[in-house]
């Protein structure tokens, strides 16, 4: 199975390499997988990361906030916005980490979280992410056995979410229940089972790419 990925990825090289950026540049990379305090903290664990962002995707209104897209009629999706050193990592790898790190054949969400905004998406930022992406999409049907779910497509606009969203997963300000955003969010995280389902689904590849996770 690794070989065939390694083969895609060997052959795409030369479009990655025109797509990528530039010595001492970074590059992005955005991906819907449920909860964004949870992909967020993710991928805050992936060598090669600068930054994450969570924000809003897919939709048909301009400026979303939390509260609207909660309601499921705006169409968009939860998502993270991954900053990342192409020195160090590549998308190709981003792309292997991600789907390993959610349930890639539900259609309705993600673990505990059921929603158009909670389903599973690749948001490309170049046509050659975007056969990256959807060669990932089929190798990993191929290892699973079963159809993917997860949407890829070419990326409309991401918008940014509420500042109070942003690092969710380690924040120590203090919130109505008492607990800190960091302890609400461990209790969030074990109560949804995302850990335990992952393990469920990738057995020992769960949570690939990673060095550690929350």
């Amino acid at each position: 199975m690794h070989r065939n990925r390694l083969a895609i990825t060997a052959a795409l090289i030369g479009a990655m390499a025109t797509g990528g950026a530039q010595a001492g540049e970074t590059a992005t990379a955005i991906f819907a997988g449920g909860c964004f305090w949870s992909i967020e903290s993710d991928f805050d664990h992936a060598p090669g990361v600068v930054s994450t962002v969570s924000g809003y995707i897919g939709g048909h209104v301009a400026n979303p906030t939390y509260e609207r897209v909660i309601t499921e009629t705006t169409g968009h999706r939860e998502a993270v916005k991954v900053e990342y050193d192409p020195a160090v990592t590549s998308y190709a790898t981003l792309l292997d980490t991600f789907f390993h790190l959610i349930d890639p054949l539900d259609p309705r969400g993600q673990f505990c979280d059921f929603g158009e905004s909670y389903t599973t998406a690749v948001y490309a930022g170049t046509p050659e992410e975007l056969k990256l992406a959807e060669a990932e999409k089929t190798q990993v049907a191929e290892e699973l056995g079963k159809p993917v779910a997860t949407l890829v497509e070419m990326a409309p606009t991401f918008w940014p979410a509420e500042d109070y969203h942003q690092n969710f997963w380690q924040g120590q300000e203090l919130l109505s229940n008492g607990l800190t955003r960091e302890q609400h969010y461990a209790r969030y995280r074990a109560g949804c089972g995302k850990n335990r389902q992952v393990e469920a689904i990738w057995g020992k590849e769960a949570f690939r790419g990673l060095d550690g996770h929350a």
